[in-house]
C-alpha cells in the first residue's frame, strides 16, 4: 500500500501535464483514495490507474496539484531537490558565464519554479544575497530544506551566502491559504545590496523594492537598446529604479530623463545615478506616463530613443482587453515622440500579453500613429529566467527595439 494519498483524475483530463506541463486543475480530479493535508505529497494517476507522477496537493487552489516527480523512483525527497537546484545552478553557469568568467552569476535568478521543476519558488541571487519568494504551499514547506540545499551547493564553487531575506508578500498567497509574509531568513543584515550588472552599479533594496528588488530578466536588452544611444537623447518610461536609463548613459547617451509614478522608485534611481557618477546625464522624473507623454508631445518634444518598460498591465486573462487598449496607448505615445529614423523600445512582461498579441497591439498602435516601424531585434527574458516550452506561464517578457520613421 503506498504511504501517500493516490488522486486518480477523470477518464480525457490531464492533458497539461500529459504534454509535460506541472499543474492538475480542480476539475480534472474525478477521485481521491487516502487521506491527506494541504501540502502534502501526493501520487498521481490516469483513469485506468497509470502512475503519472508525484506532486503537492491543496485544496484551497484551483490549481490543485503541482508537480514534482514524474517517475515512480525518484519520489520528493531531499536526493531530488538537490538533484533539481544542482542542475539549475549548472544551467546558470553554462549559460550566462561567458569564457566561465562567473561574472554574470554574481547576480542573477537561481531558482525559477516550474522552469527549474520546483513549482511556486522564486530565489534571486543578488551578490551574496539570496531573496526569496514563495507562492505555493507545497514548496513554501520545503523551503528550509531548499534554501539550505542552495548553500551548499553554491559552497562548493566557493561561493558563500551571506544572508536570507524572504519576499513573499504577493497576494497570490492567499489564493493558496497562506498569509503575506516578508522578512529575514537568518541573520539580519543591511537590505541595501550593492550588485552591478552590464558595468552599472545598482543599490537594490531587497526589503521594500518591487518583487525580489531588481529585474533581473531585461540584463541583455537593456545592453542591446544601450548600444544604440551614444550620443543620443533619450526618454526611459516606468524606469523603476533607473536601469536602462542608466544603461543608457553609461552607454554615452548625451541626455537622459527617466520617468515613474512611484516617488520611492525615483529616489533610489537618483542614488543609484550618483553611484555610477551619471547624474549630469540622467534625470528623473516623478510622473505618471500616462500623463506625461501627451504632455511632452504638446511641447513638441521629441526624442532619439523611446523606452517603454511598463509593469504588467493584465494579470489574469479576464483583463486582457483593458491590457490591450493601456499597450496601444503608451505606444502609440511614444512613438509619435520618437524622431524621424529614431529608435523605440518597447515591451510586456505578461505571459497573458502573447507575443501574437502584443505584436498585433503594436502593429495597431503604428497604424494610429502614422508611423513606419522597421524591426530592429526581438528578444525575451535573459537565459537565467529559462522558458519552459511546457509550462506556458514561464515565457513573459516581450521586447521589440524598432527603428520609427515617418509614413512615405
Amino acid at each position: 500500500m503506498s504511504e501517500y494519498a493516490r488522486i486518480i483524475l477523470k477518464k480525457g483530463e490531464g492533458r497539461i501535464i500529459k504534454a509535460g506541463g506541472a499543474w492538475v486543475f480542480d476539475n480534472e480530479i474525478n477521485r481521491v483514495e487516502g487521506s491527506f493535508e494541504n501540502g502534502d505529497i501526493v501520487e498521481v494517476h490516469d483513469h485506468d490507474d497509470y502512475f503519472m507522477g508525484y506532486g503537492f496537493i491543496n485544496t484551497n487552489s484551483k490549481i490543485r496539484i503541482r508537480m514534482m516527480s514524474r517517475r515512480k523512483e525518484h519520489p520528493v525527497n531531499d536526493e531530488l531537490l538537490e538533484t533539481r537546484i544542482r542542475n539549475a545552478w549548472e544551467y546558470r553557469k553554462a549559460v550566462m558565464c561567458p569564457e566561465q568568467s562567473g561574472y554574470e552569476t554574481i547576480s542573477c535568478r537561481l531558482i525559477f519554479g516550474e522552469a527549474d521543476f520546483l513549482p511556486g519558488i522564486t530565489i534571486d541571487k543578488f551578490s551574496d544575497i539570496l531573496v526569496i519568494e514563495s507562492l505555493a504551499l507545497g514548496t513554501d514547506r520545503m523551503k528550509d530544506r531548499i534554501l539550505d540545499i542552495c548553500k551548499k551547493v553554491l559552497a562548493e564553487d566557493g561561493v558563500k551566502i551571506r544572508g536570507i531575506y524572504e519576499r513573499s508578500d504577493a497576494k497570490v498567497r492567499e489564493q493558496e491559504g497562506l498569509q503575506r509574509i516578508k522578512g529575514f531568513i537568518g541573520e539580519p543584515f543591511d537590505t541595501k545590496v550593492l550588485i552591478e550588472e552590464n558595468g552599472v552599479k545598482y543599490y537594490v533594496d531587497v526589503e521594500n523594492g518591487q518583487k525580489t528588488g531588481f529585474f533581473l530578466d531585461q540584463k541583455n536588452n537593456r545592453k542591446a537598446i544601450a548600444s544604440l544611444c551614444k550620443g543620443k537623447k533619450v526618454l526611459d518610461c516606468f524606469t523603476h529604479t533607473g536601469s536602462f536609463g542608466l544603461n543608457c548613459a553609461k552607454a554615452g547617451a548625451k541626455s537622459v530623463l527617466a520617468v515613474d509614478a512611484s516617488d520611492v522608485g525615483c529616489l533610489q534611481a537618483e542614488e543609484n545615478a550618483k553611484l555610477n557618477g551619471l547624474e549630469d546625464i540622467i534625470k528623473f522624473k516623478c510622473a505618471d506616463v500616462f500623463d506625461l507623454l501627451p504632455d511632452l508631445e504638446k511641447q513638441g518634444e521629441n526624442y532619439d530613443v523611446v523606452i517603454l518598460d511598463p509593469p504588467a498591465f493584465t494579470k489574469s486573462r479576464a483583463s486582457i482587453k483593458k491590457a490591450v487598449t493601456g499597450y496601444r496607448e503608451i505606444n502609440i505615445r511614444g512613438m509619435k515622440l520618437v524622431k524621424n529614423g529614431g529608435f523605440l523600445a518597447t515591451c510586456s512582461c505578461s505571459h497573458f500579453m502573447d507575443e501574437e498579441l502584443f505584436a498585433k497591439t503594436i502593429r495597431e498602435a503604428a497604424r494610429s500613429a502614422h508611423k513606419q516601424l522597421r524591426q530592429v531585434e526581438f528578444r525575451q527574458q535573459a537565459a537565467d529566467h529559462p522558458i519552459l516550452w511546457s509550462n506556458d506561464a514561464s515565457y513573459y517578457l516581450k521586447f521589440y527595439i524598432f527603428q520609427v520613421t515617418e509614413e512615405m
